[in-house]
């Protein structure tokens, strides 16, 4: 099952061959993406030149796939990951490791989320995002791209 990311939400909505093409290659009950994701889509569709046309096209595309939400289960897994990241890559210093924030050490709050939404239920992250990459040096995490 996998768990699309937003570049490859917006990749698809875009109509780029290769995601398009790899959606239909797997079926398309095992695809979906979560709350996150869609937060982030709206927001771009919100700051663009196109903010109608682009929020119908958003619509559209969640209107066909499966979204998880995040709730008290997500948040534990965030919560224990975002630990795991800073005992891997925060400074060991405690008066600089109290000063440091996770954006700090180049990971991005929400691809966190979408992790810890990906680890809940056992999905395979598909991305171009590097953050997951480095994610899997703290947990084991099934990522792949289709760009």
């Amino acid at each position: 099952m996998y768990l699309l990311d937003t570049n490859h939400c917006s990749q698809a909505i875009l109509g780029n061959p290769n995601v398009l093409n790899r959606l239909v290659e797997v079926d398309n009950s095992v695809t979906a993406t979560c709350a996150i994701v869609q937060g982030e889509l709206v927001d771009m569709a919100e700051r663009s030149q196109r903010k109608e046309s682009n929020l119908a096209l958003i619509h559209r595309f969640l209107t066909g796939i499966y979204s998880h939400n995040i709730d008290g289960s997500t948040a534990t897994i965030y919560g224990q990951l975002k630990a795991a990241l800073f005992n891997q890559f925060a400074p060991k210093e405690k008066s600089k490791r109290r000063k440091t924030k996770i954006t700090d050490l180049g990971f991005d709050e929400n691809d966190l989320w979408i992790a810890a939404v990906a680890l809940q239920h056992g999905l395979t992250i598909v991305s171009a995002d590097s953050d997951f990459q480095r994610i899997q040096q703290v947990k084991t995490l099934s990522v792949e791209s289709w760009l």
